[in-house]
């Protein structure tokens, strides 16, 4: 017979050894072809492309100007990103230094003088940049506070 510890050892191992199988879950199909069709719809909209596809024909007509006033471009502006206008471009990003692969590069946009326009923002017309003022209009008391904080003697 065996010895109350060996029995408690192997029920302990028999139960531990069960354990897994009741803890699994067993993966069934639908009952219904809805389902999966739902999944599937939803990970097809997932490779949606996302960003700026191509560019406006009205912005290309623009870089092709900017194209034809900078020597780089022979033909005339017709709005269409086609090989030429990409391959002159191409060339005036190398001629300038920078990659060939993203067309068009953002600094290359600004150097032909089409960078952002802020004409229309907010405060466009009535913003003043003036400078600060001298430093002897700053009292004394605050000039000498600035000056203990910092650690300068004055």
């Amino acid at each position: 017979m065996l010895s109350l510890r060996a029995t408690l050892a192997l029920v302990l191992f028999a139960a531990l050894a069960a354990l897994p199988s009741f803890g699994s879950r067993v993966h069934r199909p639908p009952t219904s072809g809805s389902h999966s069709r739902t999944i599937h719809k939803a990970v097809a909209k997932s490779h949606r492309s996302h960003g700026q596809q191509a560019i406006d024909p009205a912005r290309v007509t623009e870089i092709q100007q900017a194209l034809i006033r900078e020597h780089y471009l022979s033909t005339e502006a017709n709005g269409k990103w086609d090989a030429t206008t990409e391959a002159a471009m191409q060339k005036y990003q190398a001629d300038q230094g920078w990659q060939t692969k993203l067309m068009p590069d953002s600094r290359a946009i600004k150097k032909l003088g089409l960078g952002p326009d802020y004409s229309t923002a907010i405060n466009a017309k009535t913003a003043t940049f003036i400078d600060p003022p001298p430093v002897t209009t700053i009292p004394p008391d605050i000039s000498a506070g600035f000056a203990s904080a910092a650690g300068v003697s004055h």
